[in-house]
């Protein structure tokens, strides 16, 4: 089942098939808490909000138009989830928690510089660092999960990297090349 296309699991879960949406969710759940990582700078809580972003697309399914762009469509659920936690939570402190897997210590001298540097950029641009470095996930990947072109993505991510940089050097760690 996991070679099917997300067209035919969608319309298969639509037909009440419980497995092919469970293969949905398989899937994209990974980048669904990545991309909600980026929004809350909580991985609890962004696994939370993942979890209600796709028992409402559960519900929600049926009204997906355009079967084949399943990964878009539960990427703005899960934003909207993780934009709705927040106004709902205590407010957290810009460098709290904004982490990535290879920022995993406080120990680490330049942990809280990189952590502020990450809550400073876009929100569009932390979700795209956070999907390919924290997630691991290949240009194509993050492509289908967003809905935007893989040289989309490469411009964000560059931009991302270089503002990353900019401000990692204006900490004191010298030229920083990512």
């Amino acid at each position: 089942m996991s070679q099917e296309s997300d067209s035919v699991l969608v319309e298969a879960a639509v037909n009440g098939d419980d497995e092919s949406f469970t293969e949905l969710c398989r899937r994209y759940y990974p980048a669904m808490v990545a991309i909600t990582h980026s929004i809350l700078g909580d991985r609890h809580l962004a696994e939370d909000a993942a979890q209600q972003a796709f028992a409402k697309a559960a519900v929600q399914l049926p009204r997906l138009t355009r079967k084949n762009q399943f990964g878009g469509w539960i990427a703005a659920i899960c934003r909207n989830a993780a934009r709705d936690m927040l106004r709902t939570t205590k407010p957290r402190h810009v460098t709290e928690e904004y982490s990535i897997a290879a920022v995993e210590s406080n120990e680490n001298p330049a942990s809280e510089a990189v952590k502020v540097a990450l809550a400073s950029l876009s929100a569009s641009a932390r979700e795209v660092i956070y999907l390919r470095f924290y997630d691991g996930m290949s240009y194509e990947h993050i492509s289908a999960v967003l809905g935007i072109s893989q040289q989309a993505i490469n411009g964000r991510l560059r931009r991302a990297k270089r503002k990353l940089a900019e401000q990692l050097s204006r900490k004191g760690f010298g030229e920083v090349r990512l």
